[in-house]
């Protein structure tokens, strides 16, 4: 699928899968724009994706919310001894690491697991990123609670030009559609080999569900060009 295809299909509001390359993780998700989420995006990813459901946002906006990095927020814990922090991912197996934050629910979910509650939580992020009221701080901390059932990830700043994961490469999309930096995003995986799902099958779940599939070293080459 070309790269207008995806683009037109995330601003429909509709998935796309994205593929971050053969050297990296080899993994396919499913992807979709965080401000058209909705409870049966939530429950086709889990039950047709069926990985771990997170959403990513782009760096200027976890910083402007004091969001940091999972592995930073431990290594700077008090809490954690030297041996605890022995156990802190430096680099993953696939060379990147890794780009999980904290996890949230927003404050008038109920468990928060729900379909219906993790798409208000992930959607209602993506509200306050076009909130244009200058201390979103503020009404992220009103309106969001951790520990959560919604896993944060944060892109690199330098997005694609620091790190080539699918945290990047999503947000790296919803720039390119003009969409809100904030995506839902969920790996595919494989019911039968307990692994990943391959490739081959994703692009057959694509076709067969009419679901823009593509491959993320165009991305990074249209970056690297421009």
């Amino acid at each position: 699928m070309s790269l207008d295809e995806a683009l037109s299909s995330l601003r429909r509001g509709d998935f796309i899968l994205l593929h971050d390359g053969g050297k990296r993780e080899n993994e396919v998700d499913m992807v979709v724009a965080a401000e058209f989420v909705t409870p049966e995006h939530i429950k086709r990813m889990r039950m047709d994706a069926g990985g771990l459901i997170c959403m990513s946002i782009n760096h200027e906006l976890a910083s402007n919310l004091g969001l940091d990095y999972m592995h930073e927020i431990l290594f700077r814990s008090q809490h954690f001894d030297e041996s605890l922090k022995k156990m802190i991912i430096g680099t993953a197996p696939y060379g990147d690491r890794p780009s999980f934050s904290i996890s949230i629910n927003h404050k008038n979910a109920f468990t928060g697991i729900t379909d219906k509650e993790r798409a208000f939580t992930i959607s209602q992020m993506a509200e306050l990123y076009k909130n244009e009221n200058t201390n979103k701080k503020d009404i992220f901390n009103s309106n969001f609670k951790t520990p959560g059932h919604v896993p944060l990830l944060i892109a690199s700043q330098g997005l694609l030009s620091n790190r080539l994961g699918h945290t990047e490469m999503s947000i790296y999309l919803m720039k390119l559609a003009g969409l809100s930096p904030v995506t839902a995003i969920c790996e595919m995986l494989d019911s039968q080999t307990y692994t990943a799902l391959s490739t081959e099958k994703a692009k057959k779940y694509a076709k067969d569900n009419a679901i823009p599939y593509f491959d993320g070293i165009e991305l990074v080459k249209l970056a690297r060009e421009h």
